[in-house]
Parts: structure tokens; sequence; C-alpha cells
């Protein structure tokens, strides 16, 4: 709702423009605005409307922002049709669309953030699934083993008191105990979960790193001046910033808007900092807005001489042809070619006689505004998670880790239970499994006919029977619940953990990018769609082969 409420206040106000499209996107170019992604919203909301001329509107859309995933996708479904053509050409822009996310930093960024936290939020969803159901079958075994042993119950108390330092721990000290009665494979399970705690650090700071980037407007400034969309924002956020990387896009922002003299004060500012090539451009495009074509030559060969950016080279024929240099210009030409020919080819794309458009502008890249973002980052926080500080919760962890090895390593007189019958035993009180998996009393009822009487041995194997079939009703129940929770009820716990992280990181990943997305019109609808695709896959598949396992008897 909230999308569409900004849209529509868009609209209202740029209504005029849609009848002057041509007029207003030079008019955005003239001021080095070259991604009109508003107006290209305002294309797609009249392409829905308008299907005769949708897939124009939406050409249109991608010529005023061809960094803008949403273009693509919407007009991938616009030209899907049940044709190979349709199809081929769906997928051609669902390609293109994806490849505009190494261009656009706020989508990619929301995305990579949307991502992280469903592989962490599902991932313990998962470990938290498989303490409840495992609970289900081993704590009659937990409280066979206290009641045989008051060391166990000391041991049992001293877990659940280190726990109390995080929600998380006390997790992982639930999991240490069912892992005592999990086979060694399952146990790598509780070896992993302890092992994300053990990392828990960077796993706050990368969640605070995503949460306060996307809510930084200084942010938000820096990649939009440098991602050439309107810098009006950036002159009021940015116009008291020190620090290199404000203080280069508010440079930026005023060369836009004609601030020559401001400008260069700016990048004079930051040239006393650190040269670099990136700033020598810039500010020799500040001087071609001031019409000192020599001084521009000088700044953008010092630029050169740093770094052999093609957008130097680019500016150095251009102001070599101004100067009437035509030789120097057309080598300028060929060396900005030998440097990046893609590059060029969008700067003569959006060549003009005005000072934003003669002579190409060299703002930050998609991976300098990763490094940006990771340097503006902001304080870590646990999210109340920890109620001591965080090093607390990685000792812990370790303490844990070492305490399931030893007792696992140690223990003798672990409690075990029939797998026909239920009946928990244990070496201490003196009863034994001798068959396998089947008690003795199982086992006399099956094969040891003369042992039984026949009234007995019938009410026992009904009572095997009723006990195997509500097993297998209950897994039924959960494999339509959650994927891999019947293969967790069976004793499959690492199998099962190999189906349930999946579905659930699928599932939760449409939820995450809503969250993570730091504006309201982005909109990962088509990376949601598949997401939520394959968790669909991953359902079914996982029931089939569960009810297939089921019926064979080896759940």
């Amino acid at each position: 709702m909230k999308k569409f409420a900004v849209l529509a206040l868009f609209c209202f106000l740029l209504l005029p423009g849609l009848s002057a499209a041509e007029d207003y996107y030079e008019s955005q170019l003239n001021k080095g605005i070259r991604n009109s992604e508003v107006y290209s919203y305002l294309l797609m909301q009249e392409a829905r409307g308008n299907r005769a001329e949708a897939v124009s509107l939406l050409n249109r859309a991608i010529q005023y922002s061809p960094d803008l995933p949403a273009v693509y996708f919407a007009m991938a479904r616009e030209k899907f049709s049940f044709t190979s053509a349709g199809v081929l050409a769906s997928v051609d822009y669902i390609v293109a669309g994806i490849d505009a996310y190494s261009r656009n930093f706020w989508w990619s960024f929301s995305l990579a953030g949307g991502l992280f936290f469903s592989l962490v939020l599902s991932f313990i969803m998962a470990m938290l699934s498989i303490a409840v159901i495992r609970s289900i079958t081993d704590l009659p075994l937990v409280s066979h083993e206290v009641g045989e042993s008051k060391q166990n119950f000391v041991l049992l108390i001293a877990l659940l008191i280190l726990s109390l330092i995080s929600p998380l721990l006390f997790l992982a000290a639930i999991l240490v105990i069912l892992g005592l009665y999990m086979s060694r494979m399952d146990r790598a399970v509780v070896y992993f979960f302890l092992f994300m705690l053990l990392v828990s650090p960077l796993i706050f700071r990368t969640a605070s790193y995503f949460l306060h980037v996307s809510s930084s407007g200084k942010m938000k400034a820096i990649v939009g001046v440098n991602e050439s969309r309107d810098p009006a924002y950036a002159l009021t956020e940015l116009k008291d910033a020190d620090d290199p990387a404000s203080l280069f896009s508010y440079a930026l922002a005023l060369k836009r808007t004609g601030m020559y003299h401001e400008a260069l004060a700016a990048y004079n500012r930051l040239l006393r900092m650190r040269p670099d090539a990136r700033t020598y451009v810039d500010a020799g495009n500040a001087y071609v807005g001031l019409d000192d074509m020599q001084e521009a030559l000088r700044n953008f060969q010092t630029a050169v001489t740093i770094q052999p950016l093609a957008s130097a080279y680019y500016n150095l024929s251009v102001v070599s042809r101004e100067l009437l240099d035509y030789e120097k210009g057309n080598e300028y030409y060929r060396k900005a070619l030998e440097t990046d020919r893609d590059a060029v080819s969008v700067y003569q794309s959006l060549a003009a006689r005005t000072p934003n458009r003669i002579v190409a502008d060299e703002p930050f890249s998609a991976p300098a505004l990763w490094r940006i973002a990771r340097d503006n980052s902001g304080t870590i926080s646990a999210f109340n998670l920890v109620a001591l500080p965080v090093w607390a919760n990685v000792a812990a962890a370790l303490l844990l880790a070492a305490a399931l090895f030893f007792l696992t390593s140690r223990s003798k007189n672990k409690a075990y239970r029939c797998r026909r019958c239920t009946a928990i035993f244990c070496p201490r009180c003196e009863k034994h499994i001798m068959w396998g998996q089947m008690c003795s009393q199982c086992f006399r009822s099956l094969v040891k006919l003369d042992e039984t009487e026949v009234k007995e041995r019938v009410a026992r194997l009904m009572s095997i029977y009723e006990h195997q079939k509500k097993r297998r009703d209950i897994s039924k129940v959960l494999s339509f619940l959650l994927p891999g929770a019947a293969q967790v009820f069976g004793g499959k716990v690492l199998y099962g953990l190999l189906f349930m992280w999946p579905f659930l990181f699928l599932l939760l990943l449409p939820l995450t990018n809503a969250f993570v997305s730091s504006g309201p019109m982005i909109s990962h609808w088509v990376v949601n769609s598949f997401s939520l695709l394959f968790a669909a896959i991953v359902y079914i598949l996982s029931n089939i082969i569960t009810r297939q396992r089921i019926a064979k008897g080896w759940l």
C-alpha cells in the first residue's frame, strides 16, 4: 500500500512529464541525471493500464533507467507468451534484469541483505524445529538418565544455567542434551549450530551493517549522486560532511547543479587529502563548466598519470578537439577505446553541448560503493540476544562443544529405547537391548514362540503394530507440516535438516527481502517468485520421498 501511495504522489507531481517525455529526459541529462527511476516507474504504471503500447512505454523506461532491474522484469512479463520466441525473449529480459543488479547498489544491497537474514533465520528456525521434534522422543530418555544418576542431574542444571546468557545458547544447550542420543553423523548438526554461535560476533556485525546502511541518509545521498540520480538530496544531506566519500559526492552534486566554483573548492580539498585520478577527472569537468579548457586539460593529464581511466582519455579527446588539436584528440580517443570500449559507447550515447554531457564524469563504481557502505556500517548490535558481552556467547559455545564431545566420548551408560515398543533401558537398571534395536520381549514375541503364550504373544504383536502405525501417522503429519520434520522424528536428523533448512530459507526470502529493502519501490518480485516456486518443489519432493520411505518401513 505504501508503494502505491508514493507512486501516486509522484504521478501527481510529474504528470506533465508524461506528455513531453523526450524534453523531460533531455533536461534530466543536461543536469547529469542519467537514471530517472521515478519517471520509469510512472511509465511502468502507465504500461500496465495501456497494454497496446506497453512495449513502447517499457522501452522508454529502460532508456531512462538502464540500471533499474524492475523495468527489465516488467518487459520480461510483457514479452512472455507460450511460444519459443516469447519464452526466449522473456528469459533475455530476465537475464538483463539480473545483470542490472550489479549496476544498482540499493537493489543488489537489499537482495544481499535479504539472502543473509533468510539464511541465518531459517537455520535458527530449523534448529529450533529439530529441538522441539526430538524432545518428543528424547526427553523421556533424559528423564530416565536423571532418575538413575544424580550426577546427570547436576550436569543438566549446569548446562541450562550456562545457556541463560542468550536465548540462542539456551537452544544450544537443549541441542547438546539431545545430541547425546543422536548418531555420530547426526551429531554434526549440533556442532554446526555451535559453530554458528562461535562466529556470532561476525553474524551480529553483518546484520548491523545491513540494517544501518539501509536506513542511512548519508549513504542514500552518496549512492544517488554516484549512480547519476537527482543530486538535490545530496546537496542537503552531505553539506557538512568531511569524510572523503561524502565530500567527493557533495562536490559531484555541486558540479552537476552548475555550482562549479564551490565544486572546485571541494575537489581541491580532496586533492590535498590524497591525489586521486577520479577526483582529477571530475575537477577537470568542473573547469569545462567554467570554460577553462587549459586547466581542464591539465587535470585530465594528471589523472591518466595516476590511473589510465577511460573517462580521462575520453575527456582529453573532447577537450583537445575543443582546442582544435584533432591529432591529439584522435590519439586520446583510441586510448579510451583500448581502456574500456563499453564505457566510451555510453559516453558517446549521452554526449551533447551542455557541461554535464560534453565530458564524462567518473563517479564511484559499484564495488567502491560497497566499500563505502562497509566503512559506514555503524555500531554493532547484538539485538538483545546476549545478556553479557558478545565474547561471552563465544566462550559459552566453546564450553558446550567441549561438553558434548566429552560426554559422547566417555558415556558408556547412556539410556536407549526399543525401536519397536519404545521401552526405555540403560545399563544401570541392568536391562539391555540384546537383538540390535529390539528388546528381549519384542524378540520373544516374534521369534521364540514357545516361550510365550498365544494370548500374550498376540497382545504383544498388536501393541507393536499400534505403536508402529501411530509412529507412521505422526511422520506423515509432520512431513505435511514441514519438510524434513518426519526424518528428524524418525531419528535421521542430518537428513531431515537437508530438507528443512532449504525450504525455510526459500520460504523466508520474500519476507527478508521486504524487510531489508531501503526504498518503497524496491521489489524483488522475480527473485521472490522463483524462491516460492523452489520452496514448493522442495515441499513436494520431501513429501514424496517421505511417504516412500514410510511405506518401505525406513522411517
